[in-house]
């Protein structure tokens, strides 16, 4: 479910209560569907959750819930916390509870165990009596659930599991009270069959509410990182350069009390409450479990961390820029369960059989019970497999068969820093045949370093006293290429010379005055070579500039204008800058490459660069000096067919100009080192810039997708072989009741199978 238009539309998280097969689902679509206002929604069986998108103003939330309830469905506003919490501490007697399925099966193992017996030659069975007395209370104690259930959905014009549950074991529950109170016949009772497929129901109901659980178990560990309190340093603290804090000097508050601006301390091996900047203190910092990365990070004065990381060695002190729902680990979590509760394309499908399914199970139950009561002239036989028909069919595997693997693919995957947002690239993924890299930030560090700094004058040796100053003239720019010239000049330990008249000059450069230094007085200028094209030094500056240019570097020149402006200007130093390649960026390219995916790089550099890059690291195909709004343009070329073949094409970026091309792609791949733009157009977010990461999201959404295809096949495949055998008499109601409970196992433990997941470059 995506918005038509965010600005007018509202969004609502409801928790459903009492759905129990995908026919389920589709009647709670279709009353939400009906509701005016309700622009879409889309409801989820294993997350028991709908979201709505309605247009804003026109409906309450109550009388949405209002009418959901109508249907026969329990409904609220869904908590995210509060609804994994709710599994977790479910009663021991709860409707799906284990204590049920115990006092079932103790009740009715003197009715079944007998047939265990018979062919060793003992026949003994407990009077018809007792078979009644036990019998009734699984009947209408345990089984209570399902006539509630199924008059509930009887009476909103459908039908659902329950009601086929109900059906068949009162069918067989009332031909056994029939003939026990008028034959003498007792061995011809069927008790054991209604009490039986009601414990292998409720067993079912029981293993499926395990597997929901451990599919939720990706967010549960996600939610387990947020520490409920943090301790907030007192207003007018004044810090004495180490972090050693008493107890009088901080509060200890509930972390929805912390406010950004706060100064929030973090002891050794505790969780860092919220996100911000490290104002004092140095540590190692583990946040594995939000991006991947297995080794912990250092972190010093200046570093940026995130709520929820665990503390290494060192006591921090953090300034709190985001807490609550703007932190990156509630994004997260909901980013997580937004991907789990949509819906992927193939469920459409599923819906669409669901929604006749249960109508035609009767139907076919009817047609079975009238054909064979005609054939054998038996009632007994006739109502045995009409009953096996309807416990058979129950659609629960069909239902769970595509949310279940969404789940425990978009869980893993979030463990390993790759949060799947949009189902559809499930379904995609598997197609990929083109992957496109925006080239700075993400396959390159991006952020540039001064590679040399040559002075003109070849006499001159020293170069240090030149550093000093043109780092002294980027002084307080914000631009990459300033903060490459400083961070050289840290490394060397050179103190940058203060500059006056400082002023920076569009499409050129910066000036300024240095106040000292062997350049004092003069005023100097860094610019651009092409800023210099009407100098007369411009053929000798171009001719050593342009083995850098062909190198993919870019190159600064430092003028030095003169004094009053009256001397022509002359060149001091050439100063070159270039990115660097990110480590694992030739590993990520030859692993796509060895599945087949064609490499592109869509870059606003100078083709020389990008050409360079492309080369080192293998990449097929390089597409250079684009303008932004050109990056969407070439990736739609890229997907127009060739070769009667339509290419599917995934692009990795991370700046806002990468946001239309990532839109626009068939799977789109946001860095989270990058924008928020390009994190909420891309279908993937990637926790870590590492490029490998691109590989593993690919191979973690096609294992998904297989278990999709695995579980609708055996689906499918259970149903399509299962009513025949039971229209046939081949299976008893209890063997129906088993193999209905022992198909939705089947399926989620399959879809539980991705949890073993492990990226291979990790």
């Amino acid at each position: 479910m995506t918005p038509k238009d965010p600005t007018n539309s509202e969004f609502f998280t409801l928790d459903i209560g009492g759905m129990t097969c995908a026919s389920c689902v589709s009647r709670v679509e279709k009353a939400l569907d009906k509701i005016p206002g309700v622009e879409a929604a889309s409801v989820n069986l294993a997350t028991e959750q709908a979201k709505i998108r309605i247009k804003k103003g026109s409906i309450s939330l109550a009388d949405i819930i209002s009418q959901v309830k109508k249907t026969g469905y329990e409904a609220q506003e869904s908590s995210a916390r509060g609804k994994l919490d709710q599994h977790i501490a479910k009663s021991f007697w709860a409707a799906d509870g284990l204590g049920r399925v115990i006092l079932g099966f103790l009740l009715s193992a003197p009715l079944f165990l007998p047939m265990f017996f018979m062919p060793f030659g003992i026949h003994w069975s407990l009077s018809g009596w007792w078979q009644l007395a036990l019998a009734t209370p699984v009947q209408f104690v345990l089984g209570w659930r399902f006539y509630k259930a199924g008059y509930k959905s009887l009476m909103a014009g459908a039908g659902n599991m329950d009601l086929l549950v109900a059906l068949g074991t009162s069918a067989a529950y009332g031909l056994s009270l029939y003939l026990l109170l008028t034959s003498t016949h007792t061995h011809e009772l069927y008790f054991e069959g209604s009490a039986v497929i009601i414990c292998m129901v409720l067993l079912g109901k029981w293993l499926e509410a395990r597997a929901k659980q451990q599919t939720s178990e990706a967010i549960r560990a996600l939610q387990k990182l947020w520490p409920e309190h943090a301790k907030v340093l007192n207003d007018g603290l004044e810090l004495q350069g180490h972090t050693g804090v008493s107890t009088e000097q901080y509060r200890d508050l509930p972390l929805d009390q912390v406010l950004p601006g706060d100064r929030v301390l973090a002891l050794p091996g505790e969780r860092i409450p919220v996100d911000g900047v490290i104002i004092l203190g140095a540590s190692h910092v583990d946040e594995s479990l939000l991006t991947g990365e297995s080794e912990p990070v250092k972190k010093m004065l200046g570093s940026k961390v995130i709520g929820g990381a665990l503390n290494g060695e060192g006591a921090l002190v953090i300034m709190a820029e985001a807490v609550g729902v703007e932190s990156v680990l509630s994004q997260i979590i909901h980013l997580v369960e937004d991907a789990q509760t949509q819906k992927a394309p193939i469920q459409k499908l599923v819906d669409q059989v669901s929604a006749i399914f249960v109508p035609t199970v009767i139907l076919l139950a009817l047609i079975t019970g009238i054909s064979n009561w005609l054939y054998f002239d038996s009632t007994s036989i006739a109502i045995l497999r009409a009953v096996s028909v309807l416990v058979i069919a129950c659609p629960c595997a069909l239902g769970l068969a595509t949310p279940a693997a969404i789940m425990a693919g978009t869980g893993v995957a979030a463990r390993f820093g790759i949060l799947i947002k949009d189902p559809q690239v499930l379904e995609l993924a598997h197609k990929l045949d083109i992957v496109a890299f925006d080239k700075t930030g993400t396959l390159t560090i991006g952020k540039p370093r001064m590679l040399a700094l040559l002075p003109f004058e070849e006499s001159v040796t020293d170069i240090n006293p030149i550093l000093a100053t043109v780092a002294g003239l980027q002084l307080g720019s914000e631009h990459p290429l300033a903060k490459a010239l400083i961070d050289s000049a840290k490394e060397k330990n050179i103190s940058p010379i203060a500059t006056s008249a400082s002023k920076a000059l569009p499409g050129v450069g910066i000036e300024g005055i240095p106040s000292e230094g062997i350049f004092a007085g003069q005023t100097l200028r860094l610019q651009s070579v092409a800023s210099l094209e009407d100098s007369t030094h411009y053929p000798l500056i171009l001719e050593k500039a342009r083995a850098y240019f062909d190198q993919g570097q870019t190159v600064s020149i430092l003028m030095n204008t003169g004094v009053g402006g009256g001397v022509i200007a002359t060149p001091i130093a050439i100063i070159t800058f270039g990115d660097e390649l990110k480590p694992n960026a030739q590993e990520a390219v030859q692993a796509l490459n060895g599945l087949h995916i064609r490499t592109v790089i869509l870059s606003g550099d100078n083709l020389a660069a990008a050409t360079r890059v492309g080369k080192a690291i293998g990449i097929n195909e390089v597409f250079a000096q684009i303008m932004p709004g050109n990056k969407a343009e070439i990736i739609q070329k890229l997907q127009s067919a060739r070769e009667g073949k339509k290419h599917v094409v995934a692009m990795v970026g991370d700046g806002v100009n990468d946001a239309p091309a990532l839109a626009i792609a068939d799977v789109g791949m946001a860095m989270s080192t990058g924008t928020d733009v390009a994190m909420q157009a891309a279908g993937i977010t990637l926790m870590r810039g590492d490029p490998t990461v691109v590989v593993d999201a690919i191979d973690i959404s096609k294992k998904t997708w297989n278990k999709i295809r695995q579980n609708l096949f055996w689906a499918f495949a259970f149903n399509t072989i299962g009513i025949p055998m039971a229209a046939l008499g081949y299976l008893s109601p209890m063997l129906a009741g088993s193999a209905m409970a022992l198909s939705s196992f089947c399926v989620l433990s399959n879809a539980l199978l991705l949890k073993r997941w492990r990226p291979s470059h990790h």
